[in-house]
């Protein structure tokens, strides 16, 4: 028994009550960072547990997410109900105008084109009128290639391309080298 009790640590107030006082204690004019606040619980308090700057950024971060200090340019400072919201950076957001009150949100009408009703009568078929030229709108048709293989009509890709040129870059013509005998 006498020896759990000389290796018990002293109980130590919890983090939020600490980072509270650090923060009067300091009593700086643009609140106090992280740093200043850690080296006061430090001296306050000595021994700390291993994850003393964990637990201490945790507990900050929880503070502020919860509105009990206000986090402005790298300080910490308690939140004063009187102050005004400090803005930040960048263009504030547009006011939130409330909806007129004979509309509820719930009676919005729902996303995409309305089913059709099945009640409703068909609306009546038009009939087309041909146009004055007598040609079909748009581009024409492809036309369909020629079948028929080797043996079929004159017109085949063969001598279309024997006539003109072939696809692609041509083939580099080689100087053909004539045999000349020397004698001696």
């Amino acid at each position: 028994m006498a020896a759990e009790e000389i290796n018990k640590l002293p109980t130590l107030p919890p983090y939020p009550q600490m980072i509270l006082s650090a923060i009067e204690a300091l009593n700086e004019s643009n609140g106090s960072n992280k740093t200043s606040i850690s080296k006061y619980i430090e001296s306050k308090y000595g021994h700390l547990p291993a994850g003393h700057t964990t637990l201490l950024s945790h507990h900050l971060n929880r503070m502020k997410e919860t509105g009990e200090l206000v986090f402005w340019k790298n300080n910490y400072m308690k939140h004063d109900p009187n102050a005004p919201p400090r803005r930040g950076r960048g263009r504030p957001p547009k006011p939130k105008v409330p909806m007129p009150g004979g509309s509820d949100s719930s009676l919005a009408r729902p996303r995409g084109r309305p089913p059709k009703d099945p009640s409703a009568s068909p609306k009546p078929v038009k009939p087309k009128v041909a146009t004055g030229s007598g040609k079909p709108r748009g581009r024409p048709r492809k036309m369909a290639r020629p079948s028929g293989g080797i043996s079929g009509t004159a017109t085949t890709t063969a001598t279309v391309t024997g006539t003109g040129r072939g696809r692609g870059r041509p083939p580099k013509v080689k100087p053909q080298f004539h045999e000349m005998s020397v004698e001696h």
